[in-house]
């Protein structure tokens, strides 16, 4: 009987599930019909739900879209975007004030108002499959707003494809910047919402009776969760990576090689290569330290705050009074800005607030002068997917370290005899070892290490992108 009622139950749901899907696909086709009654012109969507946030991944959005214009400047472009307080005015001088980017032409913003649904805040188990489900609920939003004939995803919210692709018929593209799971999370990723959704995460802690039932859980829930993200990603038309080590993370997890591309993110080489530098050759001047990154928490700033507490334990005393750490990032929300208070709180509790200061969404000129007057660079993040800092501040001239994982290392950072162009260090202790041996450097042997660095990133820059990235779409929009 129990099985009798399970049978009819499931049969029931699929038969409403199947009526609710050709429900919104009649309604969509119609509403698209409506559209192309209007514009007789091919439109492009871009997913963005917080492209207002001034971090990398928005200048990735704004560059595609300006080189989009350019090549097709009779289509019509939409971007959708759930920063409901920020008017087109207010983003589109936020885009040249942050990115020195000015779009050739105008774009359409359309607002989403269901973007609390892929904030891991609203998820304390179970995280990524919530925030994935929250990324179709968010989608369907924009597809009942606007169905697009050409569809490209910019966030990683790759749940978001089949609806565009089977609901709204369109040709569907992603650029990824980072996998939702990778290969290292399916085995370690926790149930538990945490501040770090990496590696390094930990479940909290459980009686030594439930590990066995909590790891088989785990186990199950990470392979149940890749079948169906290689299941959304299979749907692209066009899979784009960022880096090389996202590039064969989604080669073992998607499994589609053939229509995937490797498009290294658009970096300001050229804008950073003009940064004027002072004099390397005063040995009583300030030590600059910068690092460049949102206020994340897999950025890991707190890292670099420990690494500050060890430069005090091995400098020089008058080293260190002239040793200063500049944390530059953007904020999204209360989050982001909480976090910036506890790293300052972190700063008093180590005792080293009087040698490092925040900047906090600060101006694309006033990034520029903080660059110009630094002598080191510094960027923390474990398994970062690319790395547009590292190479904007290698760029203007800093010497890096970097986290020895990742885009920095496979890409990026070359520490190869007789090539150096920076330094690769895992946790604060290598980098504070790698910073001290910077800083005891001669400034003829530290110009080599600038020299072989601003002669390595030509290839990141939006040049380079544009090519890359037209190849990449054309099929989409042929």
């Amino acid at each position: 009987m129990l099985l009798f009622i399970l049978l009819v139950t499931g049969i029931l749901w699929v038969t409403s599930l199947g009526l609710i899907f050709l429900f919104l696909k009649q309604r969509i086709r119609k509403w698209k019909a409506l559209q192309n009654g209007l514009e007789d012109r091919i439109s492009i969507g871009l997913f963005h739900p917080f492209c207002n946030s001034g971090s990398g991944r928005e200048r990735v959005l704004w560059v595609a879209l300006k080189c989009l214009q350019t090549r097709y400047p009779d289509s019509q472009f939409v971007v959708y975007t759930g920063d409901t307080n920020a008017s087109p005015e207010e983003v589109f001088a936020s885009i040249k004030d942050r990115f020195n980017i000015v779009l050739p032409d105008s774009i359409e913003l359309v607002y989403l108002h269901k973007r609390k649904w892929v904030e891991p805040i609203n998820y304390k188990v179970f995280t990524l499959l919530g925030q994935s489900l929250g990324s179709m609920y968010l989608g369907l939003e924009a597809l009942m707003k606007f169905v697009p004939d050409v569809y490209i995803d910019t966030s990683g919210y790759a749940f978001t494809l089949p609806l565009f692709k089977y609901l709204g018929n369109c040709r569907v593209g992603c650029y990824v910047h980072c996998p939702t799971i990778t290969t290292d999370m399916l085995h370690r990723v926790s149930l538990y919402r945490s501040e770090q959704p990496y590696l390094h995460q930990q479940p909290r802690p459980t009686s030594s009776s439930n590990k066995f039932i909590m790891s088989t859980i785990r186990v199950l829930y990470n392979k149940f969760f890749s079948l169906l993200y290689r299941w959304a990603g299979n749907c692209s038309d066009v899979v784009m990576v960022n880096s090389s080590w996202t590039e064969e993370q989604i080669h073992q997890i998607w499994q589609c090689p053939s229509k995937t591309y490797k498009v290294f993110p658009p970096c300001d080489v050229q804008e950073f290569k003009s940064v004027s530098k002072k004099e390397d050759n005063d040995e009583n001047s300030s030590i600059k330290i910068v690092s460049v990154a949102p206020f994340r928490p897999e950025k890991d700033h707190p890292l670099q705050i420990r690494t500050m507490y060890q430069l005090r334990e091995i400098l020089r005393e008058d080293e260190w009074n002239r040793l200063r750490l500049v944390i530059v990032g953007s904020c999204r929300n209360q989050e982001d800005e909480a976090r910036v208070q506890d790293m300052e709180d972190l700063c008093k509790h180590l005792s080293v607030e009087e040698n490092v200061q925040f900047r906090v969404s600060i101006s694309y000129e006033d990034l520029k002068h903080e660059l110009s007057d630094a002598l080191i660079g510094m960027h923390t993040t474990w398994n970062e997917q690319f790395g547009i800092g590292v190479v904007e501040s290698m760029s203007a001239g800093l010497i890096m370290v970097a986290n020895r994982s990742g885009g920095p290392l496979m890409d990026i950072i070359m520490e190869y005899d007789g090539s150096r162009n920076g330094f690769l260090a895992t946790d604060e202790n290598d980098y504070a070892e790698a910073i001290r041996t910077i800083i005891l450097m001669t400034p003829e042997s530290r110009e080599v290490i600038r020299e072989q660095a601003t002669a390595s990133v030509d290839r990141f820059s939006e040049r380079q992108f544009t090519k890359a990235f037209l190849e990449a779409v054309q099929s989409l929009l042929r």
